[in-house]
């Protein structure tokens, strides 16, 4: 406090007690603003609880019935849990088509090399790294196998 006085009194003590009241009456304005904006945010919080569920809309109906019998499979699974993959490697596996642990544990050793060239890894390092054998572990649903052997 004594700091605080000491400055109001010494020569361009006024400067500082306008700047101070100029500061305190922002503040002030902005805690006004403040209090507005919440309530605000709780009156659309109660009118969206009170406001009855909004009405599903039906997608459009296809032009041209699909004709494949084959269902496509939109799920992916996480391919940065096999080791030498990771999060980055992943969207790189992802661009590439790989999306699932069976897409992985399918290679054949001709894919293989081919998908270490496109990636630009070093010849074999699939092997080496055995990602067939982790997506194996993985997509049979052993994943404390997993950790235990490559984690």
């Amino acid at each position: 406090m004594a700091a605080g006085l000491g400055l109001a009194s010494r020569p361009g003590g006024r400067k500082w007690k306008r700047a101070y009241q100029a500061e305190r009456d922002a503040r002030a304005d902005e805690q006004a603003e403040l209090e507005a904006a919440r309530a605000r945010v709780a009156e659309l919080e109660a009118a969206r609880s009170a406001a009855p569920a909004a009405a599903v809309v039906e997608p459009p109906v296809a032009a041209a019935p699909v004709t494949t019998t084959e269902t496509l499979d939109l799920t992916r699974d996480d391919l940065s849990l096999i080791r030498g993959i990771g999060a980055a490697g992943q969207r790189r596996l992802n661009e590439e088509g790989i999306y699932r642990y069976s897409d992985i544990t399918g290679l054949t050793p001709a894919e293989e090399a081919e998908l270490e060239k496109r990636l630009g890894a070093d010849d074999g390092y699939i092997e080496q790294e055995q990602w067939r054998e982790q997506a194996a572990l993985l997509e049979s649903g052993q994943i404390d196998q997993h950790r235990a052997t490559f984690g």
